[in-house]
Formats: C-alpha cells, structure tokens, sequence
C-alpha cells in the first residue's frame, strides 16, 4: 500500500478532531483539499495569463469567442450564458479587452439595436498563444498524477459536479 503524504489540511483535520471529536471533518478535508488546490492551479493559471498580458477574465473571453469558431464572434447574451458573469461585468471586460485592441463591437445584422462581439486579429493571435501556453501549463500541473489516476479522480469529479449542475 502507497504511503500517503500529509498536507496542511491533515494537519487541520487532526486538530479538529482532537478539539471536537464527535464531529466527522471528512467533508471538510475533501472540501478543503479542493479549495487549496483551486488556489494553487488559479495562481499558476495566473502567472501564464500574464505572460500573454491577460488575466483569467479576460482569458475567458477571449477564449469562449476562440471556441465558438469562425467568424469567432458571439452576442453579449451568448457571451454571458458561457462565462456565467453578470452583465455589469461583462460589459466592463468587453470594454477593456476593445480597448486593448482585442476585440471589437459589430452592429448585429439580427437585431438593428444589438452588437456582437467579435475577436480582432490581434486578439486571435494573442488568445491562439495563450491557449497554447495554457494548455501546456495544464499538462504540467497534471503530470505528478498517472493516467489512471487522472481518469479516476476526472470521473469522480466530473460526478461531484453534476450534484451541482
């Protein structure tokens, strides 16, 4: 049997469970576990947006204009459904991405009142490297876990969340 390691939240859950005893700290330390990693992949995510001068909003952005595909432009609406903002901070991304040069505001041929929000070609290349680069991040956050491993906890996690969703 692999021996495990300790992290911080061993060390949290033994002082729980020494000061409160009858209480079951499992979920806390799964739950726990889950927001220190959080905190650890969104700093390295962080410092990778930063060399393609973005932050993970404005990664988000660009990257859901990226995925929709060609001609790589959305509505405000589509936009908000994908990255789950409000429209408050919606705008105020779309605002400083066009200022930046990134994106731009089209009228809508659907609708004379509406725009669309379209990728510039300098935001094309800039969120093509990004992605790039984020993607390679990814492996490497990954890569202390074996394939099986990575499946079991994907498949665990993947049905965590649909309790949610």
């Amino acid at each position: 049997m692999e021996k495990l390691n300790k992290d911080h939240v061993d060390r949290i859950l033994a002082q729980w469970r020494r000061e409160r005893p009858e209480l079951d700290v499992s979920a806390m330390g799964l739950l726990g576990r889950l927001a220190r990693l959080r905190a650890h992949v969104a700093r390295e995510q962080e410092t990778v947006f930063a060399e393609h001068d973005l932050t993970s909003a404005s990664f988000d952005v660009l990257a859901t204009l990226r995925r929709s595909g060609p001609p790589f432009q959305l509505s405000p609406g589509d936009l908000l459904a994908a990255t789950m903002v409000t429209s408050g901070t919606m705008t105020n991304r779309i605002d400083q991405l066009e200022k930046a040069g990134l994106v731009e505001r089209l009228d809508n041929p659907d609708d004379r009142r509406g725009v669309i929000i379209a990728l510039t070609p300098a935001g094309l290349k800039r969120i093509d490297a990004a992605v790039s680069a984020h993607v390679a991040n990814q492996q490497r956050l990954v890569a202390g876990l074996q394939p099986d491993e990575r499946e079991a906890l994907e498949a665990l996690l993947r049905k965590f969340l649909a309790t949610f969703e």
